[in-house]
């Protein structure tokens, strides 16, 4: 096993809090140029308008992501930057805390590579840049990882029992992966021997039942709502009949969006070290076995759940955190088999090459015209199309008496609530008469019986006007005008309508 003097842990650890303040400030950089070139993604928009409305859950995600919204909007007045700077103070702490756990495990050059591993991957750009439910869900299963750490080596400290609960309790409400951490801790505490104790230890199991009862609010939130949220996590799992041929495909690209986001050789390298430590796993050492189960049973699962149907490339990146410091100890030998040099000088290479290509990539991107590109028009021409909507919305006779309906995805509600500069609630029309989105959920435009609706359809071809449901619910319907927005050889486009009076509207119930 390799030891390091103070001096140099001082050293490794000086490096670290430079390359962060570095890349901090290199991200910043990015950060401004991606929200002057972009507007939010539909995700992001989407969990803003939660923000306006605080509930305890949401149709598909429990509260946290749209209780942070709400706080970012109130503090920066609903500017994107608030929300990227967000995902990047997130992203940031979360690095902290995985250079940490690699610390007290290891040591302060395990540390540094750790933290250089993880930066040089795809996936920890993103998380840094895009503001989703991952953001809060990885720090606090990072920090809970840390946590439980310290908590089983001081079994009976409270303090850090009732921290651990705590943030367990967040990261439930941040996203229904944390529920398995729970898990995570009775696995360890069965495997390992010097850690047996803690299963009869009241204080963990305190924390665990502490933890998990910030689940309540949620589940009654869920029990006046039909089960939403369950129905919609179910729908993830439906696997379908395929070919071999199809399934071969399938396979190969979850496979392979893996090792996107993480570097091909990085992401190999990450499997290997789980190998070689499952292969070792009666000479691991405690931190290296308490990694090991940290992740690898977890990733097995998603491994042979990749065999029946598509996994989302984020799914498994909470049990990626814990391989990256396995990964990082194996090339530094401190696991019973030495890695070969050149898998830590190959996974900085390669990731560093692709890390910087995608940076350029933005740099370029959106500095230039090519941000007209069509693979970038789902993040470009909102701000536009806002702007023009509010321009229909100010000219209406009733300004006061005038709702905002916006058809088709749920994306376009969100994306016009939060362009259109007065920021209107808007509704949407879910022809399938089912709850589809979060705005089926919420009361729809019945509650402006009387009132006129200003209705934004992503159809161009004046369908509505023969569509029953509108002509039956409005006195009237006037054509206003088009908004057409240039996204290089793609347009945003929206008919413009003036309901009259709206007379009668169904609502929709959940089933």
């Amino acid at each position: 096993m390799s030891v390091i003097s103070d001096s140099d842990s001082s050293t490794w650890l000086k490096r670290f809090w430079w390359l962060l303040a570095a890349v901090f400030l290199v991200r910043v950089g990015v950060m401004l140029l991606f929200v002057n070139g972009a507007d939010l993604a539909g995700d992001e928009a989407y969990y803003w308008d939660w923000g306006r409305r605080p509930d305890w859950c949401y149709y598909s995600k429990p509260p946290m992501i749209g209780w942070m919204m709400g706080v970012i909007g109130w503090l920066t007045g609903n500017a994107e930057w608030g929300i990227r700077f967000a995902a990047l103070l997130l992203g940031t702490t979360t690095l902290i805390i995985i250079h940490r756990i690699a610390l007290v495990l290891f040591d302060a050059r395990t540390a540094f590579l750790t933290a250089l591993l993880v930066l040089l991957t795809i996936a920890n750009a993103g998380l840094n840049l895009l503001l989703t439910i991952d953001a809060p869900l990885l720090l606090c299963w990072t920090l809970s990882l840390l946590l439980f750490w310290l908590a089983a080596q001081k079994p009976t400290c409270n303090t850090r029992w009732l921290a651990l609960a705590l943030v367990i309790g967040i990261g439930t409400l941040s996203k229904q992966m944390m529920l398995a951490f729970p898990a995570l801790m009775l696995v360890f505490a069965a495997v390992s021997r010097e850690d047996r104790g803690l299963l009869r230890n009241p204080r963990m199991w305190a924390a665990i039942v502490l933890g998990m009862a910030f689940i309540i609010p949620v589940l009654k939130w869920n029990q006046e709502h039909a089960w939403i949220t369950l129905e919609h996590t179910k729908h993830h799992f439906d696997g379908e009949t395929r070919s071999f041929g199809k399934w071969i495909g399938r396979t190969l690209e979850n496979v392979g969006l893996q090792a996107l986001i993480y570097t091909p050789v990085t992401f190999v390298a990450l499997v290997t070290a789980l190998i070689v430590a499952l292969k070792q796993r009666a000479k691991l050492t405690r931190p290296a076995l308490f990694l090991l189960l940290a992740s690898a049973p977890a990733l097995a699962c998603f491994a042979v759940l990749a065999l029946r149907q598509r996994i989302n490339p984020n799914w498994p990146a909470a049990f990626f955190v814990p391989a990256f410091v396995l990964a990082a100890a194996w090339m530094r030998g401190l696991l019973p088999k030495t890695a070969n040099p050149g898998w830590e000088r190959w996974s900085l290479r390669v990731g560093g090459v692709l890390v910087l290509i995608v940076h350029l990539l933005l740099v370029i991107v959106f500095a230039t015209d090519l941000k007209s590109i069509n693979k970038l028009a789902s993040i470009r021409g909102w701000r536009e199309a806002g702007i023009e909507a509010q321009k229909f919305l100010n000219q209406v006779p009733q300004r006061d008496k005038t709702f905002v309906m916006a058809l088709g995805h749920r994306y376009h509600a969100a994306q016009m609530a939060f362009y259109m500069p007065s920021h209107p609630r808007l509704y949407r029309w879910e022809p399938s008469d089912t709850v589809q989105s979060q705005y089926e959920i919420w009361p729809g435009p019945e509650e402006h019986i009387g009132h006129d609706a200003l209705i934004l359809d992503p159809s161009t071809e004046g369908t509505l006007l023969q569509n029953a449901v509108f002509t039956e619910a409005f006195e009237k319907l006037e054509h206003r005008g088009d908004i057409r927005i240039p996204l290089g050889q793609e347009t945003r486009e929206f008919s413009v309508y003036l309901g009259r009076n709206l007379k009668s509207w169904k609502p929709v119930s959940p089933q």
